[in-house]
């Protein structure tokens, strides 16, 4: 204990305290004084004296002082007049054992490489959770590829089975874990997608009991928003109250911080109203949402509603607001403000990017709505039509969208059209026509359709001319000049015409048609036909083209083909007499005649005022020897044309040939008093009342000697060409008679109904309805009336569904 003692009073001695310095000492705080230390106490510590006294005596005698032990001064001692601070007595790394002999080593590296980690067993539940959950991910991804890829069905499958692997998980992970545990987020996803996989395969019941599901479990967050596609699919089944009940509870879901999903339920709303009828309620909601976030959109759709409650000046004000929606796009960052390079550079590129694209669609959709919106207000918000163009001329140059005006001009002359006024269109295109080279071009370009279909080709030419000077690429503008040279009969330069116009617009349908048959003109059918099947790759269901390579088959002598595309053309439209009659002529040809009959008796049936026809068809008759059915056919005739006795002397032969004598000799004196001068039917009555025995025989042979001895006098007259005409006309005119020696012969009669036949429009002539109706004029090569007169490449229709800029229909014009 004294020993102990030495030694305590001994380090205290050489421990000197740091003198006191400024505030700002680095060791400042050291002389601070804790109880706690107080080394006089230790004698009356109990603990201390007996911790002393059970190790002191095993441990090994101190030979040198703590300071010669480590090589260095003590903490607190002076050297060189420089107190060392007071520091730790352990250095890092350092032990007891290092003072019996062992090595440095701080971070236990003598120890060797650490043991290998424990392999993760497969078969543990947690493993087979996760690996059924990527199985479930994976489901998923591919349902959502399949539906982006079109294939809905694979779609659906996939997606089911991505539930049925969901509900297995769900089951292993509550065997496993708390319920607490289960992936909600994936669950949501699976339920979601097959929601959306049945809406998208009509299957709105299933879809509507998933978004029930989904939107009944009260852990996922936010899931009333499902509610707005659960409406969505109430308003495809027309269901309108149950769409805006759950648009409304849609709404009611999304919080006022979410404005814009707000606007587009509201949207929804105001199509249900529409769609509904309720254009009050639907005006109620477009106003709202034209006050809050206008677009156009709901700028459009507000014009239509008070078009259909017919309020003028509320339409004057939506479209004015429709007119004010801004488009948000900057035309400046595509002009480059410099001549630097790399600005260049930049500027080119961005000239045809994804987003300048999304711009052209989004002004052409503004354009659209504007247009549409124009042409469907401006006939009712004036006393006229006109007055209301006028009204929407001043209010769209009044705004962003001046280059619209002249389009707006432009209609007003197709309404004029329309309505017969001819004058009025040709005045306001002529003043179109003045204007700058885009508008000038499209003004003349149907300035010269207008005077082509009027047969002033002169005028129509120097239109064209003027349209061509204007725009060179304008492929209507070269149409219509390839349709002028081809009324010239210059077909090889109307076709150059066509050719450019196809290079400046590979899709002018108006140029391809055209090109095809001027190249039946020049008989070059195997091109001719090479267009037409190339329009009909444009055109699947035009009758005018499928008919037209019908025609170039029956040319090139391939009835069959023929047959087969026109077969093509009755599947369009079935009614159309004409190629229902070229149908019956071909299978003539063919020698069907039960088929030959059955498509002449179809267009009669349709169209019963068809001369060739009706003569066809008595003719068959005769032949099969029904002469009863025969007869009306040719009464038909008769009243179609009165002024012809062939049709008269068939209707009473037909009597004779069936026995009814009585109603045959009326037949042929009813005949002779509306002809007296008839040899034919003279020669009938005496035929007739001789076989009869009747007294009037001998009065009808001194007429017919008479008759018959003027005929003589006059074919002396009458100079050698007049007189093998008279003759011919003669043959024509006695063709009806049957006894003596003249006899009606089926078969001769037959043949002459086939060189008629074939001589039918369709071989050397365009193919045109006899019928003036509109199903017959459909038929009409829209090029004009004649295949001689090309398509007109005046601008495509305007209506109020499909905005066409500058485009005027052909329908429209005069014919």
């Amino acid at each position: 204990m004294e020993t102990f003692q030495k030694r305590e009073v001994q380090m205290m001695q050489n421990v000197h305290l740091a003198p006191e310095t400024d505030e700002d000492d680095l060791y400042s705080g050291y002389n601070d004084y804790n109880p706690i230390y107080d080394i006089e106490e230790l004698e009356n510590d109990a603990a201390f004296q007996q911790a002393v006294r059970t190790s002191h005596g095993r441990r090994p005698p101190s030979k040198t002082s703590l300071a010669s032990s480590i090589g260095r001064p003590m903490t607190g001692a002076i050297q060189d007049g420089v107190t060392r601070p007071m520091t730790a007595v352990r250095a890092a790394g350092f032990t007891k054992a290092a003072l019996r002999g062992s090595a440095f080593d701080p971070l236990s590296q003598s120890r060797g490489p650490a043991p290998p980690l424990e392999a993760k067993k497969k078969d543990s539940p947690e493993e087979k959770i996760k690996q059924l959950e990527k199985e479930v991910n994976e489901l998923v991804e591919e349902s959502c590829i399949a539906n982006s890829c079109g294939d809905l069905k694979l779609a659906l499958e996939k997606a089911k089975d991505a539930g049925r692997k969901e509900r297995v998980l769900v089951r292993q992970r509550e065997q496993v874990t708390t319920p607490e545990n289960i992936n909600l987020d994936l669950t949501y996803s699976v339920l979601f997608n097959l929601a959306s996989q049945y809406s998208v395969n009509e299957m709105y019941a299933e879809a509507l009991n998933t978004y029930q599901v989904i939107v009944k479990n009260k852990m996922f967050s936010n899931a009333g928003i499902l509610k707005m596609n659960m409406g969505n699919i109430y308003l495809k089944q027309r269901n309108y109250s149950k769409a805006i009940k759950f648009y409304r509870m849609a709404l009611d879901q999304v919080s006022s911080v979410n404005n814009q999903m707000r606007i587009k339920i509201m949207q929804n709303i105001g199509v249900t109203f529409i769609q509904a009828g309720q254009y009050s309620d639907a005006i109620n909601s477009y106003e709202h949402i034209m006050s809050m976030a206008p677009n156009l959109k709901a700028g459009y759709n507000l014009t239509i509603c008070y078009f259909a409650v017919g309020d003028r000046e509320k339409m004057k004000k939506a479209f004015q607001k429709l007119i004010a929606v801004p488009l948000e796009i900057d035309e400046d960052k595509y002009i480059s403000p410099s001549d630097d390079p790399h600005t260049n550079l930049v500027t080119e590129a961005i000239k045809n990017d994804h987003l300048r694209q999304m711009e052209h669609e989004r002004r052409a959709m503004a354009e659209k709505y504007i247009m549409t919106s124009a042409k469907l207000i401006a006939p009712v918000i004036e006393t006229s039509f006109a007055a209301g163009y006028d009204w929407c001329v001043e209010v769209v140059k009044a705004s962003q969208y001046v280059e619209l005006a002249n389009d707006l001009e432009i209609n007003k002359a197709v309404t004029y059209l329309r309505q017969k006024d001819y004058n009025q269109a040709v005045e306001i295109l002529k003043v179109l026509e003045k204007k700058d080279s885009r508008v000038k071009s499209a003004a003349a370009t149907n300035l010269s359709a207008l005077y082509y279909m009027g047969k002033d080709f002169a005028q129509a030419s120097s239109y064209a001319d003027i349209a061509v000077n204007s725009d060179r690429y304008n492929p209507a503008a070269l149409t219509n000049k390839g349709n002028t040279v081809f009324a010239n009969g210059d077909y090889e330069k109307a076709a150059e015409f066509y050719k450019e116009a196809l290079r400046n617009d590979s899709s002018c349908t108006e140029a391809l048609y055209n090109i095809g048959l001027t190249y039946e003109k020049l008989n070059r059918l195997d091109e001719a036909l090479d267009c037409f099947l190339k329009l009909h790759a444009i055109l699947r269901n035009s009758a005018e083209v499928l008919y037209q390579i019908a025609n170039i088959y029956e040319l090139m002598e391939n009835p069959s083909q023929a047959i087969e595309w026109l077969m093509q053309v009755v599947s369009v439209i079935p009614t159309d007499p004409q190629v229902l009659s070229k149908l019956g002529e071909l299978y003539d040809r063919e020698g069907d005649k039960s088929q030959a009959f059955q498509y002449y008796y179809e267009s009669y049936r349709y169209f019963p005022c068809n001369i060739e026809v009706i003569e066809w068809l008595g003719a068959y008759y005769i032949d099969t020897q029904f002469w009863e059915k025969a007869i009306q056919y040719f009464e038909r005739a008769s009243l179609i044309q009165p002024t012809q006795v062939k049709w008269q002397l068939m209707v009473a032969s037909c009597f004779r040939r069936s026995g009814n004598y009585q109603k045959a000799l009326d037949t042929y004196k009813d005949t002779h008093r509306k002809f007296p001068e008839n040899v034919e039917c003279l020669r009938f009555l005496v035929r007739l009342c001789t076989d009869l025995g009747l007294k009037d025989a001998q009065e009808y042979a001194r007429k017919l000697k008479r008759l018959e001895k003027m005929k003589e006098i006059r074919e002396q007259r009458i100079k050698s060409g007049r007189d093998g005409s008279g003759g011919s006309r003669g043959k024509r005119e006695g063709s009806a008679s049957s006894d003596s020696g003249q006899n009606y012969s089926a078969s001769s009669k037959g043949e002459r109904l086939n060189a008629r036949l074939r001589a039918l429009p369709g071989t050397n002539e365009p193919y045109e309805s006899s019928s003036n109706k509109e199903i017959d004029a459909s038929y009409v090569d829209p090029l004009g009336p004649q295949i001689e007169r090309p398509k007109t490449a005046a601008k495509k229709r305007i209506d109020e569904d499909d905005f066409a800029d500058e485009e005027l229909g052909d329908d429209l014009l005069p014919e």
